[in-house]
């Protein structure tokens, strides 16, 4: 071999070294990428970590915050506001009732028939209206002519079709979700307008009577007999078809919840009276907050990049509004540590743009190559070709920001039943219910309604394990958990009925 010949091999064993002194290097960064995405992943599970242990803390400090709240107005970051319902369906109702939901750019007109026998719903008519733009921001008068002009027309269409004695007074059941300060169980003040409304002359006035003086401006016979939110609702419909249903929760876009309280035990209205000695209690459980709450930075700075930092702390945790958003932080997060998602996206940057569903979807993705998965981050992160390691974290990141949402919604439930003496350990401040044994622990029922229950079956799961192991495998099949349907509607609808035959001064307040 001439000299030439040996320069050229010489020549190229250095570049062969030099490509593969490259190649290792590459991978030896690439593999120290992955640990630092992987020691992401480990302090998110170490993060948002709910042992059993921590769980019945969060029950602990739940019912205490319950308590507080009942004993004095701003003694707790729950409002536990009075609803003044305390006639929850019987099942005996009988006869039609209407139903007025309005609680944002649509409204929604129900007319209920009711057979007097428990769960005889003999049929329910539904129609959906828009609310005019101009309306959202004109006047109160103009907002409730509109609607009761459309009440109107439900009624007389509906009444063509199906026979109406003159001398019976249609009572109706209002839905009204926005903030309300309660004064009866028919009536209430506006707080502030949210959801794109602009109404300045309705703020401070009650709602029940401007829709009622609207009703007489068209004539109509009608009563506003109910005026109550959702979650109120659902525990209507709950106790409607089960009397054993002692609270509602409404886990969806949004989260509360409502239960049956006596009325002894609401201090901050000492010698409150009710016909039935109860009394619905909405809580307002999203502002719930607690030390043992497992919080993560990724939290912390949704909480910052909010429009009401420092408030709904729980519901930030466990709603569907903000779930997919905690992924996609972590998604971002773990972007930045390693290019194998591809050139960082924009879309990545954008908040609340992989939504819930989207979330849930990817979780529940059972193809063996995570089709989905790639799809929607494909679709709607803009990632192109994402590998199946990858995808398979993502999956791993959904379940362990949804586990933690279920098993927080689950100490929640059980801090409530804490609070009445229904988890088998006697309640707190229950007055009449402490020291009831386990034995005869009482079958409970608990309302949900909404679709992160309802249509996301791993969040299900999730919560249904975690109420068995905090309240213990003899308490738990004493607590039925079941979904109802339409509390915002049907459940107004059966408040009409059930407060058709009470008034307000069943009600005494000293």
């Amino acid at each position: 071999m001439g000299k030439l010949g040996v320069k050229l091999a010489v020549g190229c064993a250095v570049a062969a070294c030099v490509v593969a002194s490259v190649m290792v290097g590459r991978r030896v960064r690439r593999k120290r990428a992955w640990r630092r995405v992987m020691r992401v992943l480990e302090e998110l599970e170490e993060g948002c970590a709910t042992p059993v242990e921590r769980l019945r803390q969060v029950v602990d400090a739940m019912s205490v915050e319950m308590h507080a709240g009942l004993v004095s107005e701003g003694g707790s970051k729950l409002k536990m506001l009075l609803t003044f319902v305390h006639n929850l369906p019987s099942g005996s109702e009988k006869g039609t009732y209407y139903a007025l939901d309005l609680g944002g750019t649509n409204f929604r007109i129900l007319r209920v028939q009711l057979g007097g026998q428990r769960s005889a719903i003999i049929g329910h008519y539904v129609d959906s209206r828009p609310i005019p733009q101009h309306l959202m921001t004109g006047t109160s008068e103009e907002l409730f002519d509109f609607i009761a002009l459309s009440l109107k027309d439900f009624v007389e269409m509906e009444e063509n079709i199906s026979e109406h004695s003159p001398s019976e007074r249609r009572e109706l059941g209002f839905t009204f979700s926005f903030p309300v300060k309660q004064t009866s169980s028919s009536s209430g003040i506006l707080i502030k307008w949210t959801k794109g409304f602009v109404i300045e002359d309705m703020v401070g006035r009650d709602v029940s009577e401007c829709l009622q003086q609207a009703i007489s401006r068209k004539g109509l016979d009608m009563r506003v007999n109910a005026l109550i939110n959702d979650t109120v609702g659902t525990l209507a419909v709950g106790h409607y078809h089960d009397e054993d249903t002692v609270a509602a929760v409404i886990l969806g876009t949004g989260t509360n919840a409502c239960y049956l309280e006596r009325a002894d035990a609401i201090i901050k209205c000492q010698g409150l009276l009710t016909t039935s000695g109860d009394m619905v209690v909405n809580m307002e459980w999203g502002n719930f907050w607690s030390a043992h709450l497992p919080r993560t930075s990724y939290d912390m700075d949704l909480d910052a990049d909010s429009p009401n930092p420092y408030d709904q702390g729980f519901e930030k945790m466990i709603s569907g509004m903000y779930l997919g958003d905690i992924v996609r932080r972590v998604i971002l997060r773990m972007s930045e540590e390693l290019d194998v998602f591809g050139p960082e996206s924009s879309k990545l940057h954008v908040p609340f743009i992989l939504r819930t569903p989207l979330m849930a979807t990817m979780h529940e993705d059972d193809t063996p190559d995570l089709r989905e998965v790639a799809k929607i981050l494909r679709d709607t992160l803009e990632f192109p070709e994402i590998p199946l390691n990858v995808r398979k974290l993502v999956v791993r990141v959904c379940d362990v920001v949804t586990c933690r949402a279920a098993r927080l919604a689950a100490a929640g439930i059980v801090g409530i039943l804490k609070k009445i003496g229904r988890d088998g350990s006697g309640g707190i401040a229950s007055g009449k219910n402490e020291g009831a044994s386990r034995s005869k622990m009482r079958r409970t029922v608990v309302a949900v309604e909404g679709g992160l229950f309802t249509n996301y079956t791993l969040f299900r799961e999730y919560l249904n394990e975690a109420m068995t192991q905090i309240l213990g495998e003899e308490i738990a099949p004493s607590v039925i958990i079941k979904v109802m349907e339409d509390g915002s509607g049907i459940g107004a609808a059966l408040l009409a009925a059930s407060h058709s035959t009470s008034s307000v001064d069943t009600i005494q307040i000293p």
